[in-house]
């Protein structure tokens, strides 16, 4: 990853996430989070949000 460009914070279905670069437009099966910034802002935010790293069917399977 280049560290002299903005990155967006994308998330998927399952709640996972991505860093992705802020000037390209965002894949098929993900929305951007609303976060964006350095590399490092944005990979400091995905540690502090994305704490369960199983996929949400998991979750939700292993929950009942």
């Amino acid at each position: 990853m280049r560290s002299d460009i903005a990155y967006q914070v994308l998330v998927n279905d399952e709640g996972q996430y991505s860093l992705w670069p802020a000037h390209q437009a965002v894949p098929a099966g993900w929305v951007a989070d609303g976060k964006t910034g350095t590399m490092d802002e944005c990979s400091a935010y995905v540690d502090s949000v994305w704490t369960d790293m199983r996929p949400k069917s998991l979750r939700d399977a292993m929950s009942g």
